[in-house]
């Protein structure tokens, strides 16, 4: 992570409520709340587009400068709530932490290369808990597949740690998993056809005939 943080602007928020904060949203602004280190929770509004531009260039991870009446708090993203017409944040909560401290995140696995000829990569676990200093999350967890052959398969406890981190996740989560692909059964020649053609077009011809009488009458 990059030793210099960014530093997002927010303002103290005194109206609560819903109709509160549709107004906020309504201007811009999303409510969101700051606590934890023992201290009173914090209720500020930030803007809607810094917030989202952090979230997308540094992750739902992100950790950053929050300043609020010209004081500075070092905070982690802990959790957004999406909007789900719009995708736009609603709210967001961060967590007051501090330089050295180690923290629990998720963070995303993702697998590169290619398994053996007629091997099928799946993944069961897109993200693995772990205990990491909270300047230094990775933003990702890569598994290298290079090779390998049917039947292999990884667990949290079998993948590398990054530095400074630790797996709080059950060691035996399974996370990627090398099986045989799934063949198509397919329809034996000549099936389809005697299913589909001359005796049921015979049929079908005396019914149709007989609901045509039917319907005269």
């Amino acid at each position: 992570m990059a030793t210099n943080l960014t530093v997002l602007a927010a303002q103290p928020r005194n109206e609560f409520g819903k109709g509160a904060a549709r107004r906020l949203r309504r201007s811009g602004r999303v409510p969101a709340v700051v606590y934890g280190l023992g201290l009173e929770p914090m209720h500020v509004h930030v803007d809607i587009l810094e917030l989202q531009a952090v979230l997308r260039n540094e992750g739902t991870n992100a950790v950053l400068e929050l300043e609020v009446d010209g004081e500075q708090h070092l905070t982690m993203v802990k959790a957004v709530d999406q909007n789900v017409l719009t995708l736009d944040v609603d709210h967001a909560d961060f967590l007051h932490v501090k330089r050295g401290e180690k923290v629990e995140v998720d963070i995303p696995v993702v697998f590169e290369g290619e398994a053996a000829p007629g091997a099928l990569v799946t993944q069961d676990a897109d993200v693995i808990t772990v205990l990491a200093d909270v300047l230094n999350i990775p933003e990702e967890i890569t598994v290298d597949v290079e090779g390998l052959e049917i039947g292999t398969q990884i667990t949290a406890g079998d993948i590398q740690m990054p530095a400074n981190c630790e797996l709080v996740s059950e060691a035996d989560t399974l996370v990627i998993n090398v099986v045989e692909p799934e063949e198509e059964e397919l329809p034996e020649p000549g099936e389809e056809g005697e299913d589909d053609t001359e005796e049921p077009a015979a049929d079908n011809g005396g019914d149709e005939e007989s609901s045509e009488g039917e319907g005269e009458e």
